[in-house]
């Protein structure tokens, strides 16, 4: 089978993706995945991404891009803001998707797109790499077999966004969103981890930056189901930039950071050499949203897997917006 995939950005994340359908293409298992048509903001950048990545179509026209019969999936690498809205008329058009953190910027929309995904027989997966990181993945066994039980967990993304640009360096023409982008990350691998969901929630968000216009610093605070207590913290104005994961259990401390897993004692997970961004990770999730396609099978970042982590984000932001409502009325 040669599965056809168009994707919407050109982009680093864009990039990434590209790179990754180059090197599942190559895999001797009897299946081929190509790159058949881009879609961006620009035309020239557009052409040129699709020139690189040998893709026959090269355009600024969604429409003209879903109508192709040929495209069977996209991947959805766009702003933020236009997720939801592009990955529901890629379903409308018949084509699966596999789209970039986040799905939506609302659990509302959240819900309506797992819905047309489920009636319209398509895939929706969305891109929570970490799923598929290894150190995560061993972590994730060692909590759900009982060997670690977490008490809390302490998740910190602090990232360098004073300026306006990708981790490439390159300048976007978009802003970031800290609670939905990023936080979507911190939440979901929180969530997901513990095997749970959020039963309160609870944020704090820094006024927004006056030349970008967002918060730049954002903490959340969720109780889970279990009882445990999850803190997120969060920034686009640290220096050095720093992510890590730390869940404390009654028998050890698990800490993922620079790509490696350890415990109180000694390294779990070696960290591999990604060069700055995991591809093993990229490339695993990937391609189990090809195989999906193929096989009807359930990916682990499906749509609907990943909608405990949107509904405690969606209840952040409510907490956020009654804040700002409460100082206009003083």
């Amino acid at each position: 089978m040669n599965l056809k995939v168009a994707i919407l950005g050109y982009g680093a994340i864009a990039r990434e993706h590209a790179l990754a359908i180059r090197r599942i293409g190559q895999a001797p298992d009897g299946w081929r995945v190509s790159v058949a048509g881009v879609m961006g903001r620009l035309l020239e950048p557009t052409r040129a991404f699709a020139a690189e990545f040998g893709a026959a179509v090269a355009t600024t026209d969604l429409d003209e891009l879903l109508a192709d019969p040929r495209v069977e999936a996209v991947v959805v690498c766009s702003p933020t803001d236009l997720h939801a809205e592009q990955t529901e008329r890629a379903l409308r058009a018949g084509k699966h998707v596999l789209c970039e953190i986040p799905l939506a910027t609302s659990l509302a929309e959240t819900d309506r797109l797992i819905d047309l995904a489920e009636r319209s027989g398509r895939r929706l997966m969305v891109c929570h790499t970490q799923r598929y990181s290894a150190p995560l993945i061993e972590a994730r066994r060692l909590i759900a077999s009982g060997e670690v039980r977490p008490r809390a967990m302490v998740s910190r993304y602090l990232l360098d966004k004073r300026e306006n640009v990708s981790w490439t360096g390159r300048r976007r023409s978009w802003t970031d969103n800290l609670l939905w982008h990023h936080g979507c990350h911190a939440v979901d691998a929180a969530l997901w981890l513990l095997g749970t969901e959020a039963i309160d929630v609870t944020a704090r968000a820094t006024p927004p930056d006056r030349r970008l216009g967002i918060p730049m610093d954002l903490s959340i605070l969720m109780r889970t189901a279990r009882e445990q207590v999850v803190t997120v913290v969060m920034s686009y104005r640290a220096l050095p930039p720093l992510q890590d994961y730390v869940v404390i259990a009654d028998e050890t401390t698990l800490v993922y950071a620079n790509d490696e897993l350890r415990d109180h004692e000694r390294v779990l997970v070696l960290t591999a050499d990604h060069g700055g961004y995991d591809a093993v990770a990229l490339d695993r999730q990937n391609t189990e949203f090809f195989r999906s396609i193929m096989t009807g099978s359930e990916p682990v970042s499906s749509a609907r897997s990943v909608r405990p982590a949107m509904a405690a984000l969606q209840a952040a932001q409510n907490e956020l917006d009654r804040q700002d409502n409460d100082k206009f009325k003083t």
